[in-house]
């Protein structure tokens, strides 16, 4: 690395523990609550359409803008103050989900009204992602760096055991326009602490910008300048095309392999997410080193594991259930280190970039994922479209190995070296 990549080894200055875990305590409830609300949509949409095109589409505008988005998010999450983007952007989405609320209790709600405030809260985590992100390097030591994308994946676990249940149970007891309610009071307990704490950041002067495209192309140019970071940019990218209409479509497995409702979702979401948390614990105690080698056998054993739970018969929803436990976990092995190794690898004052280009990258595959999964599973029916993306993806992520590039870098960089 070079001095300016050590940039985000600065000391981010005494009580560092209390502005950190403050802020990342209330981004955790934010989280839980957007967690919760997607849930109870995507439950909505299942029960009221039972259409994989409806939850392909449903998949398509929550991510697809910010695929578009992305690199005007990491830019100005470079330029201007993480802080405000990412008060600005929750307080949108906030504003969105009281617009749904009215519509339900109204009973007035439509299918396109989902959609265009889908799409408006992803084009909202186009500017909060990378803003989140590249804060953390400058909230904590970079010996914390591991530990705390740790508990991040870890955080990630609570969140997909938590909002399940709660929004199985939310719209069990009450109309879904109160159940929404709970995303609105989340959201404002984690804009609460982003005005109490700053966060440091070293932004640009006005004198030395240039325009936001080409600010953006210096962050794309950074990473394709870094054989390790390209490739596995250009890997992960491969992986997200073949699996990630699963994310959108795992309720409709349930419903129509599995035979489960909400709550067989709840369950299998939910313990998943303890696998992720299990994960999150691994890499928090661990604090792995040889990077490389995490991501790729951890999302090559994610994705065959997911492979086999769907391969498992309609009447043993519980042993799909333990190999989705281990596909979460293994997921956050393979996921956390590759945090940590764009932090390390990237300056600080590059990170927003270098992180929305990822994103940007993931976003635009994904969309044509869903266009392929889409008739694919009209097809071949939606059990063996899970098992068909679960071993071709594994089988992606394995080919990382036949990259010696990745292979000879797969140690931590020296200090002073890229």
């Amino acid at each position: 690395m070079t001095d300016t990549g050590l940039s985000a080894a600065r000391d981010p200055g005494p009580g560092w523990e209390w502005r950190f875990w403050a802020i990342f305590g209330g981004q955790a409830a934010s989280l839980i609550g957007s967690a919760m609300t997607q849930f109870v949509l995507i439950w909505w949409i299942t029960d009221s359409t039972g259409s994989v095109s409806a939850l392909a589409l449903a998949g398509l505008v929550a991510l697809l803008p910010q695929a578009l988005l992305g690199p005007l998010g990491g830019t100005l999450a470079d330029r201007y103050s993480r802080r405000l983007i990412m008060i600005v952007a929750d307080l949108v989405s906030a504003l969105c989900m009281l617009v749904l609320i009215a519509l339900f209790l109204s009973a007035r709600i439509e299918l396109w009204h989902i959609y265009t405030m889908m799409f408006i809260r992803s084009a909202m985590q186009a500017f909060q992602q990378p803003a989140a992100a590249a804060s953390t390097a400058m909230l904590v030591p970079v010996s914390f760096l591991p530990r705390a994308a740790g508990l991040n994946q870890t955080l990630m676990g609570i969140i997909t055991i938590a909002a399940a249940p709660l929004g199985a149970l939310a719209i069990s007891v009450m109309p879904i326009g109160y159940a929404l309610s709970i995303d609105v009071v989340t959201a404002v307990l984690g804009i609460v602490p982003l005005l109490i704490y700053a966060i440091p950041q070293a932004r640009m002067r006005k004198d030395q910008r240039s325009s936001l495209w080409a600010e953006f192309r210096e962050g794309v140019t950074l990473v394709r300048g870094d054989a390790v970071l390209w490739r596995v940019y250009l890997l992960l990218t491969a992986v997200v095309l073949v699996l990630m209409p699963s994310f959108t479509l795992v309720p409709l497995l349930v419903k129509e392999h599995f035979g489960g409702g909400p709550t067989e979702v709840a369950v299998i979401e939910g313990l998943g997410g303890a696998g992720m948390i299990l994960g999150g614990i691994i890499v928090t105690a661990l604090a792995p080193k040889r990077l490389v080698l995490w991501i790729l056998w951890g999302f090559a054993l994610s994705c065959f594991a997911f492979a086999l739970a769907a391969l498992m018969p309609g009447t043993m929803l519980w042993l799909a259930v333990v190999f989705w436990v281990v596909s979460s976990l293994a997921f956050i092995l393979g996921n956390a280190p590759l945090t940590v190794l764009i932090q390390t690898r990237v300056p600080n004052h590059l990170q927003g970039r270098a992180l929305s280009l990822m994103a940007t990258m993931m976003g635009l595959a994904a969309p044509v994922g869903l266009a392929i999964a889409t008739p694919v599973g009209e097809m071949i029916g939606i059990r063996w479209l899970f098992v068909a993306m679960g071993v071709v993806s594994g089988l992606v992520a394995l080919a990382g190995f036949l990259s010696p590039v990745l292979l000879a870098k797969a140690v931590p960089p020296e200090p002073g070296r890229r």
